[in-house]
């Protein structure tokens, strides 16, 4: 079992704090804060513009981060595109080859899984192009199946954008055979990897994923980054979506000229502490290896979901998740009334419909609690929390 709590400034100022809601954001080791007052401590400027030696070693510094995302799920650096977050990565690739592939009469398929950063922006893109949005039928579990996909999947579709593992139910997607499916028909494949890359090791040129979006800060890194993976011709092919410094080659009167993928789709003053940092991240995780990491969750999510089986009154909704995700409910009591008793033990865990209003109105409820064990979370953690679950089942009992 992993003991790492001492990395984490935030549970070190907090030694009562039990966080159980990483899949919303998850905590920062010592060593990405340390590597993001070092860039302002030291070399605080701009990227890609000075011709001076600190702006250039902070260009190295944030160029050093993509060859390193690059390299940590088996892309080219020039596949790597920094955006705000996973929600602008899945919206850059909306707005940019949505709108410019997508006909009337293509259909485009996505699931009730989805978080909304990857069905509003396909919402959009149908409404504006006439084209048919279709879902995969989910199984009684509320999973994502090969049989299903084979359903919707016809020779119009055109676009797959689906989540690898969902942030509410936790289970993982066969999103492998649904890429070569969706290819055989000629669509391209959208994979929102938020909730999958903090937990397992991504491969796109295995997958063979046409495009893939994730974000930094559920992966130990800052808040404001994300990544967007594509296959280098689909980005070079690509109009961007905002203009402005540092895209271009050159502006004149009534036309431009922009920059080569990624740089085209990275216009003005980038997030250049949080992007320098996040390669701390990701060597902190790989440190770890993913199979440490697996094999540390797998033991915590066991236990915790033993122990919720023993309370009376609690439902969980996804019995069979291996992500540390864990979705439930305390008799008919409203997640948001319910949260409050987690809270004032110290207690951290999200309550709500976590922006996936689609798969919360399936299970037919208004929200659920929804507890995520990550990698600083012991088995101490597990137990104060099912603590305050009992106590929880007993108030709202007597409702």
């Amino acid at each position: 079992m992993l003991n790492i709590k001492k990395d984490f400034p935030v549970l070190v100022n907090n030694p009562d704090l039990i966080y159980l809601d990483s899949c919303a954001s998850s905590l920062k080791p010592k060593v990405v804060i340390d590597k993001i007052d070092e860039y302002y401590n030291k070399y605080g400027v701009n990227v890609n513009r000075g011709v001076y030696a600190l702006s250039y070693h902070a260009t190295e510094e944030y160029e050093q981060t993509r060859e390193v995302v690059a390299k940590f799920i088996n892309a080219k650096s020039k596949e790597i595109v920094f955006t705000r977050g996973a929600s602008s990565a899945l919206n850059l690739v909306a707005s940019s080859y949505g709108m410019a592939n997508i006909t009337e009469g293509d259909e485009i398929i996505v699931s009730e899984l989805e978080h909304h950063s990857n069905v509003m922006p396909w919402q959009m893109v149908a409404k504006a192009k006439k084209a048919v949005l279709k879902y995969v039928p989910l199984s009684s579990e509320g999973k994502i199946t090969v049989d299903a996909f084979k359903q919707v999947l016809t020779n119009k579709t055109k676009v797959v954008a689906l989540t690898y593992v969902s942030n509410v139910m936790g289970y993982i997607t066969p999103i492998e055979e649904i890429i070569k499916l969706a290819h055989s028909v000629g669509a391209i494949v959208i994979v929102d990897a938020a909730q999958a890359v903090p937990h397992m090791k991504i491969d796109v040129k295995a997958l063979d994923a046409d495009f893939l979006a994730f974000s930094a800060h559920k992966m130990l890194g800052p808040t404001g980054l994300g990544v967007l993976y594509g296959k280098y011709k689909l980005l070079q092919n690509m109009d961007p979506i905002e203009f402005g410094g540092d895209m271009n080659d050159f502006v004149d009167l009534y036309d431009s000229h922009f920059k080569d993928a990624p740089h085209k789709f990275e216009t003005g003053t980038p997030p250049i502490a949080e992007v320098i940092a996040f390669k701390e991240a990701i060597k902190y995780l790989e440190d770890l290896t993913f199979d440490e990491i697996h094999a540390h969750q797998e033991v915590l999510v066991k236990h915790l979901m033993s122990e919720l089986e023993k309370i009376k009154g609690v439902k969980v909704y996804n019995k069979t998740a291996t992500t540390g995700v864990v979705a439930f409910n305390i008799h008919d009591a409203h997640p948001h009334d319910v949260s409050t008793m987690f809270d004032e033990e110290h207690v951290c865990l999200r309550a709500g419909h976590h922006c996936a209003q689609l798969i919360t109105r399936w299970l037919e409820v208004p929200g659920t609690l929804r507890a995520c064990v990550y990698i600083y979370n012991t088995l101490e953690d597990v137990d104060k929390f099912i603590e305050v679950v009992k106590k929880a089942a007993e108030y709202f009992e007597e409702w």
